[in-house]
């Protein structure tokens, strides 16, 4: 009778579900082997060979899958179909407890995500709104650095507040600025977390309301970070023992240093931006940190260093890694480090931060030249700013991209120059 439980079939034995096969055309087919009412073996076309019990659940007639065959043999199919019907029985559907079961092991994984796999995670759901490579790799950096070690393998569930307070309380007035960013990525890597159903509940990174209770406000401490840098009594020294240094990155050091350019801007540099009969040097607004194109005169010291360089064919940087692409930051801070311990080893004096006393950055060295301006020369503070190109305002901006200012400032960096080569004047 039509939707009735069918009745067992005779027991088949081991041997003979094993010979049981799909006869070749048509669509799936299924064999009844007994041992269990309504124990089947279901046949495809293709040669797989599942176990179904085919049983009512409550007022509905269900197929229940008990695995596939020969991974589980016929004695294990009837141990699970007969555990299936005593679940019926106790009023338990077997295909919706699994159901359950299935849902709740995803929102355990899902919690289970760690704060680190979320941060990899976000970056690459994110990857198209990033400026460039070095943006993303500057976020990345910055949490590895700062937020890794202590959230790295949290689930992102369990992040608290108490736990966010705990990564940017070392670094909340010493480097305020990089404590700043750290909160907000870290708000938006859990932000992303929460909508995409790994976490639950307020943001513990968030600002307002939160985090603003707890730490204080980043533009009421004066102490933001400032780079470390080399003290001018120290800089004809250290440029000496630069300039005694061989490799790209040394000259890419040196060029830094004789441009008060940073890091990225020098590294980056292409050789089509650079008029090397003009001594002119034009950054693109794209690679700038303003976002707007920068002039950089440059002194005869700089296009000595450039016209020496080698140049290759194919490759348009002007201080290319060696194995090609661009030289990374750390190429920079490394020289630095190395000329530090070289003169500490010598038993002379290194070249530290006049402040902290820590040993200088490249970054460092355009405060460096900030102080040169201001403490040694009778060159304008806005020429300054425009040379290491701060926000100015337009009228002042305009006025160093004409040429009679251009070519103040050209004679501000070839007096820069000869100071770091100690030429008197």
């Amino acid at each position: 009778m039509a939707g009735t439980v069918p009745k067992k079939s005779k027991d088949l034995t081991a041997l003979e579900v094993g010979r049981l096969r799909h006869p070749g055309r048509g669509r799936n087919v299924t064999f009844a082997v007994g041992n269990v009412a309504g124990l089947l073996l279901q046949c495809t076309p293709a040669g797989a060979r599942t176990w179904l019990l085919r049983t009512m659940v409550g007022v509905k007639r269900k197929e229940i899958g008990l695995g596939g065959f020969p991974d589980v043999p016929l004695s294990e199919a009837v141990r699970r179909a007969r555990e299936a019907k005593d679940r019926i029985r106790q009023g338990i559907d077997p295909v919706e407890e699994r159901r359950a079961a299935r849902i709740a092991l995803e929102v355990r994984q899902r919690r289970s995500l760690t704060f680190s796999d979320a941060v990899d995670q976000y970056l690459a759901a994110k990857l198209d709104e990033f400026k460039n490579e070095k943006h993303s790799a500057q976020w990345k950096t910055t949490l590895a650095t700062y937020a890794v070690p202590e959230l790295g393998q949290m689930p992102v569930g369990d992040i608290a507040v108490q736990d966010v307070v705990r990564v940017l309380q070392p670094i909340w007035r010493t480097k305020t600025e990089t404590a700043s960013r750290v909160r907000g990525r870290i708000e938006a890597v859990l932000s992303w977390a929460t909508v995409s159903g790994y976490r639950y509940g307020d943001n513990p990174a968030r600002w307002a309301g939160n985090l603003k209770e707890m730490l204080p406000a980043p533009a009421k401490l004066k102490g933001t970070e400032n780079q470390t840098a080399i003290q001018l009594n120290d800089a004809a020294r250290w440029f000496a023992s630069l300039r005694g240094r061989d490799g790209i990155g040394g000259r890419a050091l040196e060029f830094l240093a004789l441009t008060a350019c940073r890091s990225g801007e020098v590294r980056g540099a292409l050789w089509d931006e650079i008029d090397l009969d003009k001594q002119l040097w034009i950054v693109p607004a794209a690679r700038m940190k303003m976002e707007r194109e920068h002039r950089v005169p440059l002194s005869d010291e700089a296009v000595i260093l450039l016209r020496a360089l080698p140049r290759f064919d194919g490759i348009s940087l002007v201080f290319p890694a060696p194995r090609g692409g661009k030289l990374s930051d750390m190429t920079l801070s490394s020289m630095m480090r190395r000329i530090h311990k070289t003169e500490t080893k010598l038993g002379r004096t290194g070249f530290v931060d006049r402040v902290s006393k820590r040993p200088a950055v490249p970054h460092g060295l355009r405060s460096t030249f900030r102080d040169w301006v201001g403490e040694m020369t009778q060159f304008p503070a806005e020429m300054a700013e425009a040379a290491l190109a701060h926000r100015v305002s337009s009228a002042v901006e305009a006025a160093y991209r004409r040429g009679d200012m251009m070519e103040k400032r050209r004679q501000m960096m070839a007096e820069w120059a000869d100071f770091l080569l100690a030429v008197r004047s």
